[in-house]
């Protein structure tokens, strides 16, 4: 007992010193490569913890390998700034003054509705409250917001050409006021990417290939 206590002491230690050379990213927004070297230091401090048999030293060489390993991926991006887009990937402009980017969503494996959460995760709920907005390199969302933004809660009634039965109840609108709406539009449920609606009416409504269009529709609920 008191061995594995020793060597699970030692490898808490290792992994200590070793995370706190490896820089603060490691505990805020990390890159792809951090990420994989992170999950891999973490699976081989477990080994030697688990496994008595094991050498105690295996462990910590190969967790020293992995730090050197860190430091020179770290080194190239450094050096060599095209390595960076292919080591940590580029941002991707998602949102433009057109609307949503289709393409560049599923570029990343998005859907509307990933981007929609990042955006209030972010601060923001309405999709007409940005101006632009992007993927960085590390997974985090940016956007640069209008001067007004709406201040309404939109909650969305079509995602991807798929309708939202239960907002559209909250909402207070009948399916055939949303179907009146489309045939306004001439659009077919299936062609949009996406339609929005907040407290005031206000709709954010986007066919897929086309630009955003804010419009209106009669909603009998508030909110």
């Amino acid at each position: 007992m008191a061995l594995i206590f020793v060597r699970t002491a030692i490898i808490f230690i290792t992994l200590l010193i070793i995370m706190r050379l490896m820089g603060k990213s490691q505990i805020g927004e990390m890159q792809p490569f951090e990420f994989v070297i992170t999950l891999l230091i973490a699976e081989l401090a477990c080994i030697p913890m688990a496994d008595s048999s094991i050498p105690l030293m295996y462990g910590v060489v190969s967790i020293v390998a992995m730090f050197i390993l860190h430091q020179i991926v770290w080194l190239l991006d450094l050096w060599f700034r095209p390595m960076k887009a292919i080591i940590c990937g580029r941002p991707s402009l998602v949102i433009t003054r057109e609307g949503i980017d289709e393409y560049q969503l599923k570029k990343n494996n998005l859907d509307v509705s990933d981007l929609i959460e990042s955006m209030r995760a972010a601060g923001y709920f309405n999709l007409d409250d940005v101006y632009y907005g992007l993927y960085e390199a590390n997974g985090s969302f940016s956007a640069l917001e209008k001067e007004q933004k709406t201040n309404s809660l939109a909650v969305t009634l079509i995602d991807s050409g798929r309708l939202n039965k239960h907002n559209l109840e909250t909402c207070g609108i009948t399916r055939g006021t949303l179907d009146d709406f489309l045939k306004e539009q001439h659009a077919k449920m299936k062609s949009v990417l996406v339609m929005t609606v907040d407290g005031n009416g206000r709709v954010y409504f986007q066919r897929r290939g086309r630009p955003y269009k804010i419009l209106e529709i009669q909603a009998a609920e508030k909110w």
